[in-house]
């Protein structure tokens, strides 16, 4: 048995003082059963790194079948207590929850950033996000009915909308707070325990939310984070009774997600990966497509599924276009992620960072310089380098400046395939039945967007786009109350909005009889 410790991971102090390539992490990072929880093995203790340093932040110990089975042990034994609290009950925890992180969203933002890389900006957004998310699950934790059906003589019928149980969600470490406050809140609202596997890069700010769902009074086990990485996640989706798998990842693993828990008949959630295109017409306001484009491209180093990698701009204004896409990028401020003024902050990892480099042809060998010029590969227009910050702690980060690649074509690597770094591919068309054609002519369909001032055009052409979510004169302006997933392989289900609750629930029909029996024996 795991020995629980009831110390919170980062005290308030000690994250208060720290900032970058100062803080370190000891002690374990899983949780369950009201506590953190030290796996018994921990010879395959992987080390955690510090995007804008470079430097190991922490151990993380994965967890291996004995920890997994006391999680999801100790989440189905807070479900039974849980699951039969009334939803304004529920509610009145979640939003005590929802006012702890406001009260903690500056030091979970900062952990946040130094976790994950991305600026203090973007955190404490995605902080105050989740807490929004969190408030919104518990208004309608309390709304939560079925109906009732007259049927004829002196029968009805009423339906019931219940939980499923321990409910399993796998994050993403691009957004690692919101993902998890984004698959926890429905499942608890509907009266489900969730078990939480981050990914093993950003394994903090999920603690940091076990803690504070505690604190808050839910019962111990009710939200459990066991940690590891592909093995631990496959015990988790075999494990009986584990009722259900929310998986936010690549295609490749959520595929393997899915294939596991069809065994099991288990539901799931996939919200997958995307490659998804911009339309910007030749009658859009240029200042508003310009911002849409740069909003679709590098918010989070470009590390966001559905950005909207694939612009496609009209023949007519694509010179007045690419002269000021790339003067606003060249602007953008690159280094130190804990700065106010950063807009950019670090990759991942290393290996990520290399990958988003290659991928869109950026080598450093004077023969591949010379394939681009003679056999019409993309044109840099601006950045695709590794970026070297002045601040000498800065220097082993995974830095790189923002990248706009103009004469792209459809058949490119760096336009059919999701790059997932600050790479934006421009594409002229000519007309819009040519453009969405285009634009669908993809395996992904997660995002899409149109800039243009016809609003008869932009509808017409939002609804031919293959696409979960379209923004029209804008992009990436997202929120807790609209349905979030994608068509074709972007995923199967939908995140956040009111539809989210029958995602984590279950409808079971009652039928009553008043009279008598009518039998034909």
């Amino acid at each position: 048995m795991a020995q629980l410790l009831r110390t919170p991971l980062l005290s308030p102090a000690v994250i208060q003082g720290a900032s970058t390539g100062t803080l370190e992490v000891k002690g374990p990072l899983s949780f369950w059963g009201g506590g953190r929880a030290n796996p018994l093995d921990t010879k395959h203790a992987e080390p955690v790194y510090e995007p804008a340093t470079g430097r190991v932040l922490c151990e993380l110990v994965p967890c291996g079948p004995e920890e997994v089975d006391q999680a999801v042990k100790s989440a189905h034994a807070a479900y039974l207590k849980w699951s039969k609290m009334s939803g304004m009950e529920r509610a009145h925890v979640m939003l005590e929850a929802a006012r702890l992180i406001r009260e903690r969203k500056d030091e979970i933002a900062k952990v946040e950033v130094i976790n994950n890389g991305k600026s203090i900006i973007e955190a404490t957004g995605n902080v105050q996000g989740a807490a929004q998310c969190i408030e919104y699950f518990a208004g309608l934790a309390g709304t939560l009915a079925g109906q009732h059906i007259q049927l004829s003589g002196n029968a009805f019928a009423y339906t019931r909308r219940e939980p499923l149980g321990v409910c399993l969600g796998i994050g993403a470490w691009n957004f690692p707070f919101t993902i998890a406050v984004m698959k926890s809140a429905p499942a608890l609202a509907c009266g489900n325990a969730m078990i939480y596997k981050p990914s093993p890069m950003t394994p903090l700010t999920t603690v940091m939310l076990a803690e504070i769902y505690t604190q808050a009074g839910v019962p111990e086990g009710l939200f459990n984070v066991v940690q590891g990485g592909a093995e631990t996640g496959s015990l988790l989706c075999h494990h009986p009774m584990v009722a259900k798998v929310s998986f936010t990842g690549s295609v490749p693993t959520g595929k393997k997600v899915m294939e596991i828990s069809a065994k099991g008949v288990k539901p799931v959630t996939l919200e997958l990966g995307g490659k998804s295109p911009l339309i910007i017409f030749k009658d859009s306001e240029l200042e508003n497509a310009v911002k849409g484009a740069l909003m679709g491209n590098f918010l989070t180093q470009g590390e966001v599924c559905c950005n909207g990698t694939r612009v496609f701009v009209q023949r007519e204004i694509m010179p007045q276009f690419l002269e000021e896409v790339v003067k606003r990028a060249k602007t953008i401020t690159v280094g130190d992620p804990m700065q106010i003024a950063t807009r950019m902050g670090a990759l991942i990892s290393r290996p990520h960072l290399e990958r988003v480099l290659v991928s869109h042809y950026i080598f450093h060998i004077t023969f591949f310089f010379f394939l681009k010029k003679n056999l019409g590969f993309n044109k840099v227009l601006c950045g695709g380098e590794p970026f070297v910050p002045n601040d000498p702690n800065l220097k082993g980060g995974y830095f790189m400046s923002p990248c706009v690649l103009d004469n792209c074509r459809d058949d490119m690597t760096c336009v059919k395939e999701e790059i997932f770094g600050p790479v934006m591919s421009v594409l002229p068309f000519d007309t819009e039945e040519e453009v969405i054609e285009r634009a669908n002519n993809t395996t992904f369909g997660l995002a899409a967007g149109v800039f243009t001032r016809d609003i008869a055009r932009a509808h017409r052409v939002v609804e031919n786009l293959q696409a979960g979510t379209c923004f029209i004169n804008n992009y990436n302006k997202t929120s807790v109350e609209l349905p979030f997933g994608g068509y074709k392989m972007s995923g199967i289900g939908r995140e956040n909005g009111q539809v989210a609750v029958e995602y984590y629930s279950q409808l079971k029909t009652v039928v009553v009889e008043k009279g008598d029996v009518e039998s034909l024996f």
